[in-house]
């Protein structure tokens, strides 16, 4: 099968789709995989290190686009690249299509068949495609929190670890699912004072086993939101449904009670985010202030560490791409029921229940679509 991997163009998107031994594992498999030319450079990957493990480079996107039939990425199809959606093209990425009606019309003009990473789900309810990403944007969101917090950031002008004699910060994390747990960690890491809402009790008791107790954790509830939003000086917001839009949890009320310079750290903008007043952002421009606090909503944080994330993304996809280029798309949803969740749109319809739902409109079955002909 013919592979393609596409430079990313989102703003300061600096990820690639997969490593040379990604490219190395696919060519062994006899597949042809094309990489545009510079694609890994914001991973510190060059064109040479690819073409080493059998990747064509080519200099011009549509070209590159062209000649895959699957296209595998890492962020969404941007307005300047919907031009080169077509009907015979199966799309591997980051889609998030809830949040993103101008693409998801896109993909349905096109008549793409669109594979979303952060629907592809386990029987046991795992994502294991957003599961690394969600990994890395919990370990950024305490630091990026910590300083959006100084002063010249508009914060508060203070530390997350109080030092002697001053109290730490308190950091509320909305979700105890991967993302809400390490952003935990890290921060409990930092010296801060941290509280996990979650209404998942499983969760809770994980967290409470995984932190012995530093990490407090209480049942989520409208009540214990508006009671602990305006105490806290960082809230991180981490909350997701596989497919679906991110519900509202932090309203204007709540944080109008918040302290001056209190800072809102959103993991789950690409899904619509979590707090009311969220709207995406770019790591060129990062925050807006909302009544006197400081909202972080970068749609891609972990672009800020390519080389990481691209190593920790590779891992997760490679085993279902490989699965995809072998057998083709459709009989390798027949074979793996998580991989057949991933699949958004087909044939200008769309296919997961939870998109569909978003957008107030039907969605054709996923059996009808893998039925033999």
């Amino acid at each position: 099968m013919r592979i393609a991997v596409p430079t990313e163009v989102k703003n300061h998107e600096y990820r690639v789709a997969l490593t040379p031994v990604g490219v190395a594992e696919l060519v062994a498999h006899g597949h042809q995989v094309a990489v545009q030319a510079g694609a890994g450079v914001g991973s510190s990957f060059t064109d040479e290190e690819y073409r080493a493990q059998g990747a064509t480079i080519i200099d011009d996107p549509d070209e590159v686009w062209g000649f895959g039939e699957v296209v595998v990425k890492v962020k969404e199809p941007l307005p300047e690249e919907h031009h080169r959606l077509r009907d015979d093209l199966a799309l591997f990425t980051y889609l998030h299509l809830a949040a993103a009606p101008e693409c998801t019309e896109a993909l349905l003009a096109a008549g793409t068949t669109a594979i979303a990473y952060e629907t592809v789900q386990l029987a046991t309810g795992a994502l294991p495609l957003l599961q690394p990403m969600s990994e890395v944007a919990g370990t950024l969101a305490p630091q990026v929190g910590a300083m959006t917090l100084t002063r010249h950031r508009g914060g508060r002008g203070m530390l997350l670890g109080g030092i002697s004699g001053v109290a730490s910060a308190k950091v509320l994390v909305l979700g105890g699912g991967t993302a809400g747990q390490t952003a935990a960690n890290i921060a409990a890491g930092m010296g801060a004072d941290v509280t996990i809402l979650d209404t998942d009790m499983d969760k809770l008791r994980t967290s409470f086993w995984r932190f012995q107790n530093r990490v407090h954790q209480l049942a989520s509830s409208r009540l214990a939101l508006a009671e602990l939003v305006p105490q806290a000086d960082l809230v991180i917001g981490t909350v997701l449904i596989p497919g679906a839009k991110t519900p509202k949890l932090v309203t204007d009320e709540m944080v109008q009670a918040m302290k001056t310079g209190a800072v809102l750290v959103d993991v789950a903008i690409d899904q619509g985010g979590c707090f009311e007043h969220s709207r995406p952002t770019t790591h060129a421009d990062p925050t807006f202030t909302v009544h006197d606090t400081v909202f972080y909503c970068v749609t891609n944080m972990p672009g800020a560490v390519p080389n990481t994330s691209t190593y920790a993304l590779t891992n997760a996809t490679l085993p279902y791409l490989t699965r995809i280029a072998e057998h083709g798309w459709r009989e390798a949803m027949r074979r793996d029921e998580a991989l057949a969740k991933g699949l958004n749109t087909h044939a200008g319809a769309i296919v997961h229940p939870a998109v569909a739902q978003a957008f107030g409109r039907d969605h054709t079955d996923i059996a009808e679509v893998l039925s033999p002909a």
